[in-house]
């Protein structure tokens, strides 16, 4: 998710699919997320070593499947969740601290379609989803690496956004939301050229917020700055 903070004196930090598109910034858990973790991992937690899943057994069911990369705190996923109870959602994101925030909204609300990873996305996609199996891919707010020198650690680049369709039944959407503009741009650029993908609204043209879409704090932030939020929507064609 954005984040103030300066990453620009970070050093890179690699994977075996190269550079990362975040820093590993853990943090300590709240006792209530640490509890939360403890008592729900073994229940919504999914791992690299299960290997590639059947949603199907996941979850009990066949249902639209949706996938969010990079879940923050996981209140929007939450949200999200409860209000599409017919729907299910795997969740993905490298921080604990919101891993464990995201598994006390799941107790909460008592939700019983959402499952968690705390791996690389890259993972994940490579390693733990079948082709075709995904009705919507969410990526909102990612890190912006606004300095021109880091943009090559952005997460939505070509390759990203190929492995990403092969995950996505034909139909189904790739949903992008970003409150930077030169990363919007930069988002909209990389999708008019991808393969397989057509906007879902006139060439070059952002789309309006969906209802589905939560309102996150980073974009109620950004209203009282005066930023603007950019959603990209785009479905796989072939």
């Amino acid at each position: 998710m954005t984040d103030e903070k300066d990453l620009s004196n970070e050093s890179p930090v690699t994977t075996r699919r190269g550079i990362r598109s975040f820093v590993l910034r853990q943090g300590r858990m709240t006792e209530g997320q640490k509890k939360a973790y403890e008592r729900s991992w073994p229940v919504y937690g999914l791992t690299r070593e299960q290997g590639m899943i059947d949603p199907r057994e996941v979850f009990g069911r066949d249902a639209m499947l949706n996938l969010e990369i990079g879940f923050g705190m996981g209140k929007s996923l939450a949200d999200m969740a409860e209000a599409a109870p017919e729907q299910d959602f795997i969740g993905v994101e490298v921080h604990l601290p919101g891993v464990g925030a995201l598994l006390k909204e799941v107790e909460d609300r008592k939700l019983e379609n959402v499952r968690v990873y705390a791996i690389d996305a890259n993972d994940v996609i490579d390693l733990c989803l079948p082709d075709a199996c995904l009705d919507r891919v969410m990526v909102f707010f990612p890190d912006p690496w606004h300095k021109k020198r880091h943009n090559k650690r952005r997460l939505v680049q070509p390759e990203f956004v190929q492995r990403i369709r092969h995950k996505l039944r034909v139909g189904g959407v790739l949903h992008l939301a970003t409150d930077w503009e030169n990363y919007s741009e930069h988002m909209m650029e990389v999708m008019s050229g991808s393969e397989g993908f057509a906007n879902t609204q006139e060439p070059g043209q952002f789309s309006p917020r969906p209802d589905d879409r939560p309102i996150t704090k980073f974009e109620k932030r950004g209203e009282r700055l005066g930023h603007g939020v950019w959603d990209l929507l785009f479905h796989r064609t072939n």
